[in-house]
């Protein structure tokens, strides 16, 4: 009886663990989808509005979520908070400018990579891609690796 309990136990820590890997995962790819559909949404709120278009990180960080703003007024257009922290490096920019024709801007705008990793690793399975056209790509990639802080 003590033995069944005892591999009962164990192999109930076994499936919270993994469980809980799982989770993280999905949580992940879940936040690197929504970045992509909001650079993507604010491309086309620019070109609609015929208006300069920001996304920025909250408190400077995009692993805490992101604001969509006029560039004109300010006027908030939407915001995302995360859940749970993330951290998110990005390989240039720290505010993602869209044209009022929707292109991106900024001097010598080469597109610019969202690395979406979890706090508790630098393994960067996702990453939102912005290229110099304004095409939002989301790509998976298992060989990346999150900048350490």
């Amino acid at each position: 009886m003590m033995f069944a309990l005892g591999v009962l136990s164990l192999l109930t820590h076994q499936g919270i663990s993994a469980y809980s890997k799982f989770s993280d995962e999905l949580y992940v790819g879940a936040v690197a989808r929504e970045l992509a559909q909001t650079l993507r949404g604010a491309r086309n709120q620019a070109a609609l509005r015929h208006q300069a278009v920001l996304v920025r990180p909250l408190e400077e960080d995009w692993g805490k979520g992101w604001r969509v703003v006029l560039e004109q007024d300010g006027e908030r257009l939407q915001e995302h908070r995360l859940h749970r922290p993330l951290k998110i490096a990005t390989t240039s920019y720290r505010v993602v400018r869209f044209s009022a024709r929707g292109a991106p801007l900024g001097v010598g705008f080469v597109g610019t990579t969202l690395d979406i990793c979890p706090r508790t690793t630098l393994d960067s399975r996702h990453q939102v891609v912005l290229s110099p056209s304004g095409r939002v790509s989301l790509r998976s990639d298992e060989g990346r690796r999150c900048a350490p802080d």
